[in-house]
């Protein structure tokens, strides 16, 4: 068959058709979005970030990354890399020259995520058409919109950094299969480099890459640039990195982001396999060995220089906010601890693509076998990392797209040749139940729960609109707040107040002081409220937080009594215009003499 010279065209360039797609998935995802129909967030994370990036704009110093207004005086120092604050504040910069501050914000916010969803497209798009053409291409990254936390991480408003990590990932996983090895392997390594910089969750996917490239070394002896240019790539792309960002003011050994016991980790690998690969050792047994002694010499460099890292960065975390606070975000949590419905369909999408892949590499063309033998290896990784993780399932959520999407044009010539009708209602089935499998998930779910089997939380609607009434509070003269974590962050972004604590881990000390005042007794909230010298008390009485303090606390809790009475004498309402749920008190203070705080 001779194709059209519309085709032809298409296929020259593909881009055009690349980027109309992402527009419809675009438009997709800003739709089914409640956070951009209410103006909010869609996580106090995202929030959190362009509350960094506005300090970086009004003049704090680059290397600087400390939040001066969570735990005041001395503030928090967060552990977010400026490699995600530097283009959204860049982009904020230029837009404010033509829009007001707050527009040019929301613009940044909305359109950040979309972008980065299309050079992730771009790139995965990139692997597809190479091999199977631009059909399952489009396929491929149409897909998109249904693939497990992929919409959720691209989706408008949604400036953290989970975005760029995919993205990274995506880069890295068109740079291991292209021809020239050197090229290769030093692009997936610095794009691991910089995923690593941004957050240390992509650690198990620059493993993955490793594990390929010694699979690479293994088959064939001559393959060994692959690993050794990769993981020297990665060591130097994070030693540039870290001083592009971090610099030297800060070298302590912090275990949640890359620090200097990290280079010396991914360094001494580096040089344990580049001389392994000048070696060129003709035993894999030996090859093996010579791995795995660069790996156990990384990990005692580590150990020697960092020995709290060898242990997970939530570790040491006050039992109190471990498990009122650290075990309930659930998106950090493995797939088992996830609603029934949302795990089910992910891991559905997952089971079959990998599948599909395991079966191509078995059985389908014989030019690809090795290159499925390869996507299926790293997809297995990122499917693993995801279960045990349940955010990094993204990872695997882009990887899915391809095989998926050579499944679907499979069913689609298949319901093209039949003429019999049940053949054709068999693939639709198959096809809608893989690529949607959230409706069976929820008959799933519903079953689940009419017998039983699992108790999941219930959700409680919130009615204070935090993102909507702020500025109310801001009229208030400037103070320290004292209010549940999830609040923390809403105060900051639109008030001029401090906070105590908000829910990042960086800020340990005052999260375990928030969650011991509300839900200890009113003597002990009084201490604590005292010892922060907090000004005001802002409590939302219908979120879940609030919620989960009341039942942790029992009636006699500060929390139920600033819900049921009676108030301390310490606490005096403060009359605004707000939501009944969402209230207010400012601290008396018996030892200067007068009640309320005063302006700072």
């Amino acid at each position: 068959m001779i194709p059209r010279r519309a085709d032809i065209g298409l296929v020259q360039r593909p881009f055009p058709a690349i980027v109309l797609v992402w527009l419809g998935v675009s438009t997709i995802i800003a739709l089914a979005s409640p956070h951009l129909a209410a103006a909010r967030f869609p996580d106090v994370d995202d929030t959190m970030r362009l509350l960094q990036v506005r300090d970086l704009l009004a003049g704090q110093d680059w290397f600087d990354l400390r939040q001066y207004r969570i735990n005041p005086p001395e503030g928090t120092l967060m552990h977010w890399s400026r490699l995600v604050d530097a283009p959204l504040a860049g982009l904020i910069w230029l837009l404010s020259h033509v829009l007001p501050a707050a527009r040019a914000e929301f613009l940044v916010a909305f359109a950040a995520p979309l972008l980065l969803m299309l050079m992730t497209m771009l790139a995965v798009g990139r692997i597809a058409l190479q091999r199977f053409g631009l059909r399952v291409t489009l396929l491929a990254i149409g897909a998109f919109a249904l693939m497990p936390m992929v919409p959720a991480q691209f989706q408008p408003l949604r400036i953290d950094h989970h975005g760029w990590q995919i993205l990274m990932v995506a880069l890295a996983l068109w740079a291991v299969f292209q021809s020239h090895a050197v090229r290769g392997g030093t692009i997936a390594g610095l794009a691991m480099a910089a995923g690593l910089v941004i957050s240390l969750e992509t650690v198990v996917m620059a493993a993955g890459f490793a594990l390929l490239f010694t699979w690479r070394w293994l088959a064939d002896p001559a393959a060994r640039v692959w690993l050794v240019r990769y993981l020297q790539a990665l060591a130097g792309g994070l030693a540039a990195f870290f001083a592009l960002t971090r610099g030297v003011a800060d070298l302590a050994a912090h275990c949640d982001a890359i620090a200097p016991a990290h280079l010396g980790l991914f360094g001494t690998i580096a040089v344990g396999v580049s001389v392994l690969g000048l070696a060129s050792p003709a035993s894999r047994l030996m090859v093996l060995g010579g791995l795995a002694a660069s790996g156990l010499a990384g990990i005692a460099v580590l150990g020697a220089t960092a020995p709290a890292c060898l242990a997970s960065p939530f570790a040491g975390l006050d039992p109190l906010v471990r498990d009122l606070w650290y075990l309930r975000v659930t998106e950090g949590m493995p797939v088992w601890q996830q609603p029934i419905g949302e795990a089910f369909s992910a891991v559905v999408q997952c089971l079959v693509a990998l599948g599909v892949a395991i079966v191509c590499a078995a059985r389908g063309d014989e030019g690809l076998r090795d290159w499925w033998r390869e996507y299926a290896l790293v997809l297995a990784v990122a499917i693993l990392g995801g279960l045990a993780t349940w955010r990094s399932i993204a990872f695997a959520g882009i990887m899915c797209t391809i095989p998926l999407a050579v499944l679907a044009a499979r069913v689609i010539d298949l319901w093209q040749g039949s003429a019999r009708l049940p053949a054709r209602l068999a693939a639709a089935i198959a096809i809608y139940l893989v690529f949607l499998p959230a409706p069976a998930a929820l008959a799933l779910d519903g079953l689940l729960h009419r017998t039983g089997a699992i108790n999941e939380p219930e959700i409680f609607p919130s009615t204070c609109e935090i993102h909507n009434t702020m500025r109310h509070i801001d009229r208030l003269p400037a103070g320290i707040v004292f209010a549940p974590l999830d609040i923390g962050p809403p105060l900051l972004l639109d008030t001029h107040h401090s906070i105590i604590g908000s829910g990042h881990h960086r800020s340990a000390s005052g999260m375990r002081d928030v969650i011991a005042a509300f839900t200890g007794n009113q003597a002990t909230a009084h201490q604590q409220i005292t010892a922060h010298r907090a000004d005001y008390v802002v409590v939302c009485t219908d979120v879940v937080e609030f919620t989960n303090y009341r039942a942790a606390g029992g009636p006699d809790s500060f929390a139920n009594a600033l819900v049921e009475g009676p108030l301390p004498d310490w606490l005096e309402p403060v009359d605004l215009p707000l939501p009944d749920a969402l209230r207010v008190w400012k601290v008396v203070r018996p030892s200067s003499g007068q009640a309320g705080p005063q302006p700072r």
